[in-house]
């Protein structure tokens, strides 16, 4: 072999690597396409930033209630959007927005049964079967597989294949799945303790327990105006729901879910009866008797009247009218805030509780996927809401908590399941010298590090007393409502309790066209049983209905489906 021929091949292998590593379109030897023209930005760099400015629009959910935003800030431009613009180079525009649940539902679906679409939304299980099999979005698989940030690659993959599973659809990936904490899925009792403490009452164990303190929140004028004008537990708003549900699984707040769990119901839960078959939770007798004990409560003005028809169920809590509301972990972000700074002695706390007949709480959890991002079919950057997602789980924790992360455009969670949890207890040793903030070290849990520089800006001595004269909410609100979230929502879940789970989390063929009819059949019936307006006896009348208008052929596919 000559010298000559070896150095031409030399020459040409250098050529041919030089080409390969090209990522431009120039220079591509096989003549295909790069992974994304990416408007010059390096291919398959999951943070890449745009040479040029693109533009992304969206449906936005907004709550009314906020007033978190400084001023100038708008739901569409605030730190979040702006932080997307300067780092991606993605101007983000808010082609409508609705205000949160049923209001922001109704306008997706709108959006869908007209194929009126922004470029992406944020949409539920329901909603993303109706549009891919109206062939409305962008297949995404492609775009994942080359964009994802290995933070998400890594959270999905925690949920041993569930939430890939809810996106894809003949092994196609039609959306981005949330990743949501475990915990979201479990609904606890917050109670005024200032009040427990002033009638000498502990924490409520048992429903007669809950019962005993419920009467005394009514009757003897905990808030010391002197009129019996309190409400002991307060319900869900108008179109919220009375417990959550395998479509709707998480972040129920003000529901009755503990209520129900208290006598071993739960309703909207696929179940397995005692020979491992599929039965639905609402049509058991169980449910039947909670439905009993919660038409006797609201019957002696145990629970808000307006259940179900209050516009807003927050404000009860905001007024210091409330004494009981059940809800997720997190509610440090939700109705405490105004409470406090109404009330600064307004001690809510949160605890697992009523308990079963036999000792025990019972939750229904979540799905690890409840809501996901889909992107329109033909939009020319698919990549780019998974960039914007990406950019979120890597730098979440630089942000001003004080403004609520949802407005972050197309936001859903993105956390390892057990991560509140995880961080309830790492700040409760921290706190107590037991570890030290080096000793934490996952990047997994992205705002842990925060979390522990953050906690004693808040939390005043004994750092073992969650009571809220022992916080300083006023010295960074923001810092305050996730640290309370944390340490008074989050550690109850440290403890042993019945975890229960559905057999299905999404829909069957006949539901697709039966379960709207169902649901609301449901839905308008224990309402009016509760409240005085139907026999309990139209319950009997109800699981007939339910299984003859399709409910029977629903538990059969389900069963099918478990097979």
């Amino acid at each position: 072999m000559s010298k000559k021929y070896v150095l031409t091949v030399m020459a040409a292998l250098l050529v041919l690597l030089s080409a390969c590593s090209n990522t431009g379109s120039e220079g591509n030897v096989n003549n295909t396409p790069p992974a994304s023209t990416n408007g010059g930005a390096e291919t398959a760099d999951p943070f890449g930033k745009y040479e040029e400015t693109i533009t992304l629009t969206y449906g936005k959910e907004v709550d009314p209630t906020d007033k978190s935003l400084p001023a100038g800030d708008t739901p569409e431009d605030n730190q979040y959007s702006r932080y997307v613009k300067e780092n991606l180079n993605i101007d983000t525009k808010v082609s409508w927005q609705a205000a949160t649940g049923t209001n922001y539902n109704q306008k997706v679906n709108l959006a869908v049964s007209s194929n009126d679409l922004p470029d992406a939304l944020v949409v539920k299980d329901t909603q993303l079967r109706a549009m891919v099999k109206a062939g409305q979005l962008e297949d995404l698989t492609e775009a994942f597989d080359q964009y994802a940030s290995p933070a998400i690659k890594n959270f999905m993959e925690k949920t041993n294949g569930v939430s890939n599973e809810a996106v894809t659809f003949d092994g196609k990936m039609f959306a981005i799945p949330s990743i949501q904490v475990q915990s979201d899925g479990v609904h606890q009792m917050w109670i005024r303790k200032d009040w427990l403490d002033k009638f000498g009452l502990e924490p409520p164990k048992t429903m007669d327990d809950l019962e005993k303190v419920a009467k005394a929140f009514v009757e003897q004028d905990p808030d010391g105006n002197g009129q019996k004008d309190t409400i002991a537990i307060a319900g869900q708003q108008n179109g919220a729901r009375l417990y959550a549900n395998a479509l709707e699984s998480t972040n129920n707040t003000f529901g009755l879910d503990p209520i129900f769990g208290a006598f071993k119901s739960h309703p909207g839960y696929w179940l397995k009866d005692d020979a491992g078959n599929p039965v639905y939770g609402s049509v058991l007798p169980e449910t039947k008797e909670a439905l009993a004990k919660l038409r006797d409560l609201y019957a002696n003005g145990l629970i808000d009247k307006e259940i179900g028809i209050r516009k807003s169920s927050y404000e009860p809590v905001v007024n210091g009218k409330a004494g009981i509301f059940f809800a997720p972990w997190w509610m440090g972000y939700g109705p405490l805030p105004d409470a406090i700074k109404n009330d600064p002695k307004a001690n809510w706390q949160a605890y697992l509780l009523p308990l079963d007949a036999d000792g025990q709480f019972n939750a229904h959890m979540g799905a690890p996927s409840t809501l996901f991002v889909v992107v329109r079919k033909g939009y020319e950057h698919p990549e780019a809401v998974i960039k914007m997602l990406n950019l979120l789980v890597r730098d979440e924790s630089k942000f001003d908590i004080s403004v609520p992360v949802g407005h972050y455009p197309l936001r859903v969670p993105m956390s390892y399941t057990d991560e509140s949890e995880y961080s309830a207890k790492a700040l409760q040793d921290v706190l107590s010298g037991t570890k030290k903030p080096e000793d934490f070290t996952d990047p997994g849990y992205k705002l842990l590090a925060a979390d522990i520089q953050n906690v004693k800006k808040v939390k005043k001595e004994p750092y073992d007393n969650m009571d809220i004269q022992y916080w300083d909410p006023q010295a960074d609100t923001g810092v305050w409502s996730r640290m309370y979230s944390l340490l008074v929502g989050s550690s109850t879940l440290q403890q042993n309790y019945n975890k229960v789970y559905s057999v299905l989390y999404s829909q069957t063929k006949t539901m697709e066209s039966r379960w709207s009819n169902l649901k609301k059949l449901e839905d308008e019936t224990f309402l009016k049983i509760i409240m005085g307006a139907a026999p309990l006896d139209d319950f009997e009348k109800f699981v007939a209905d339910w299984k003859s208008q399709g409910g029977d052929k629903i538990t059969e596919e389900v069963k099918d489906y478990m097979k």
